[in-house]
């Protein structure tokens, strides 16, 4: 690897930083003015069924506390400074800090996206092969009118409809949550934990299949249809063996791009699937906190998805720009 593409690689990634400082400060204040100007009353959310016994005095001394009482701009500057020393604030539906409370979401989470992101980008990747090799045969037009109909399928019907079936008639998958109900801990085994990942993170395959499939099956349409492909046509190479020696490399990193580019899209359909099987991830809690009025939950994880969105498509750049040696040479790294 050259100096050359070291000095580029490193420009590229410090233009990255300051991106990703810039967007999550402005973030940041989008959300809080948002969620300061919502109709959810923070206090009523901290306090619960208990706020017909609260006295206007100790609401003050609620408000005080949480310095809610403060102007919004203070209010921003007091938690974003907390932020940066590291602190996120406790929050108040859990009463736990902040980042405990999403470093145990996000295990689950993790899990959930990741075998969900494995299985779409698999899936999708053979669709769309075989569609564009079958190009025009009645197999080509069914993964075409199947892709088509997920990419119209909402998250959460899919999800439903998955439960109604294989939870519900089938029985063969637990109705939902990550573990077994009235289960100690510790009594929890790996394959308990399998079976309730199942089919939350087949919802979120199903529906991540149809982009990944339509864009491989055009890019391979179109290097099946350049001067190369016919040459080695005429050569007397076929099927199988023309796709593997000419298609795979030119659809490959268009494909791995599109899969990175989709955590977006996966987080925010992992949000939809969580809430239908009541799965403890990420998703459930940025609900709950929304809904409750969990001010510093909600912020820290709108850090905290953005973040990993953000992570998600540099980590496709790096890739595409490691592997594809027309990168390596005479390219600028600065962002655009």
């Amino acid at each position: 690897m050259s100096w050359q593409f070291t000095w580029n690689l490193a420009t590229y990634l410090f233009w990255k930083s300051i991106k990703i400082a810039s967007l999550l400060v402005s973030i940041s204040f989008i959300s809080f003015l948002l969620v300061k100007n919502s109709p959810i009353d923070p206090i009523q959310a901290y306090v619960g069924a208990d706020m017909l016994h609260v006295s206007a005095e100790q609401r003050e001394k609620i408000e005080e506390y949480w310095g809610l009482n403060e102007p919004v701009i203070q209010q921003f500057f007091s938690w974003g400074s907390a932020v940066l020393s590291g602190d996120l604030g406790t929050s108040m539906i859990y009463r736990l800090p902040v980042s405990e409370v999403i470093g145990e979401r996000f295990y689950n989470s993790l899990a959930l996206m990741i075998t969900a992101w494995l299985l779409s980008g698999i899936i999708g990747f053979s669709m769309g092969v075989i569609a564009a090799m079958k190009r025009d045969t009645w197999m080509d037009r069914v993964i075409k009118g199947f892709c088509y109909t997920l990419a119209s399928t909402p998250t959460f019907w899919m999800g439903l409809l998955l439960l109604i079936v294989f939870a519900v008639w089938l029985n063969w998958f637990p109705i939902g949550m990550g573990v077994p109900s009235g289960v100690l801990a510790e009594d929890v085994t790996m394959m308990d934990r399998i079976k309730h990942l199942i089919l939350p993170a087949l919802t979120l395959s199903i529906i991540g299949v149809a982009n990944v499939a339509l864009h491989t099956r055009q890019k391979l349409i179109e290097v099946l249809s350049s001067d190369y492909i016919v040459f080695a046509r005429a050569r007397g190479e076929k099927g199988f063996t023309l796709f593997w020696r000419h298609g795979l490399r030119n659809i490959v990193l268009p494909a791995i791009t599109l899969q990175f580019a989709a955590f977006s899209e996966l987080f925010g359909g992992a949000v939809l699937a969580e809430q239908v099987f009541s799965y403890p991830g990420l998703g459930q809690a940025t609900v709950e906190a929304g809904l409750r009025g969990d001010v510093p939950l909600l912020l820290g994880l709108v850090l905290f998805s953005t973040i990993f969105v953000f992570v998600g498509n540099l980590i496709a750049d790096l890739i595409y720009r490691v592997v594809d040696p027309r990168t390596r040479e005479g390219q600028s790294y600065a962002a655009k």
